[in-house]
């Protein structure tokens, strides 16, 4: 399924990436899961350094980044970095000479690494916002924790973030512009069912596209198939969230 919609948000996010050539920016990316964030990431930025948190101990995922750090700017990074403030403080020190966009994805996950990290980002950010040029994008899924990172007055990321983008469901427009493309022979039964069945959430629209589930029918088949992705979606959401 090809990108749709989000007009707004890719203008957004690369005019914020030019403004970074002038100061150092940051910009809270926020959604439920599968609500297109990432996908939305890589059409925004055509360079970029992608780093994903995973529940993994700090100092593998510091080997990981680097590795990533270096492919994605060619760079040779020199001495050990066994916590991520060392390796963020040195990336900003790096962009203070050259520009890059550098994205953190499921940045909510250092909760479970180590807590301490985002005092240790504010600390840093604060020392060279002001000389460099990084385009800082800060993305997750679990709407609560976000919320808590960035609006809570007793956190220490509390008013650091320069933009919030509150990625939102398709609307029922932007899917009857999709299956008007895919499926010009659709009812508004199916319109209808296919509004309710995918909330406008991109990823099950995108399955239900993929696997030519067009008609009502054809959407609760799929939905109720023994191997469904939409059968234990529920249980996960409340497991993320509580």
């Amino acid at each position: 399924m090809r990108f749709y919609n989000r007009e707004l948000e890719l203008k957004k996010l690369r005019q914020i990436e030019k403004q970074s050539s002038n100061g150092a920016k940051m910009t809270v990316l926020v959604g439920r899961r599968r609500i297109g964030k990432t996908k939305l990431i890589k059409e925004a930025f055509e360079k970029k350094v992608y780093l994903f948190v995973s529940r993994k101990s700090e100092p593998l995922l510091c080997e990981e980044f680097i590795s990533i750090v270096e492919t994605e700017l060619g760079i040779t990074v020199h001495g050990e970095f066994h916590s991520f403030a060392k390796l963020f403080a040195y990336l900003m020190e790096l962009s203070v000479s050259r520009g890059f966009t550098l994205v953190i994805d499921e940045f909510q996950e250092f909760l479970q690494i180590n807590s301490s990290i985002y005092s240790d980002i504010q600390n840093v950010w604060d020392s060279y916002k002001d000389r460099s040029k990084l385009n800082l994008v800060l993305s997750g899924s679990i709407y609560s924790l976000m919320r808590r990172i960035f609006e809570d007055r007793k956190e220490p990321l509390f008013g650091r973030a320069d933009t919030k983008i509150h990625l939102k469901p398709f609307t029922i427009i932007t899917l009857k512009e999709i299956l008007t493309e895919v499926y010009p022979a659709f009812t508004p039964d199916d319109l209808l069912s296919l509004y309710m069945f995918s909330g406008g959430v991109a990823k099950y629209v995108e399955l239900f596209v993929n696997a030519g589930a067009f008609s009502r029918d054809q959407q609760i088949d799929l939905m109720f198939d023994e191997f469904s992705l939409f059968l234990e979606e529920g249980k996960n959401l409340l497991i993320e969230e509580f």
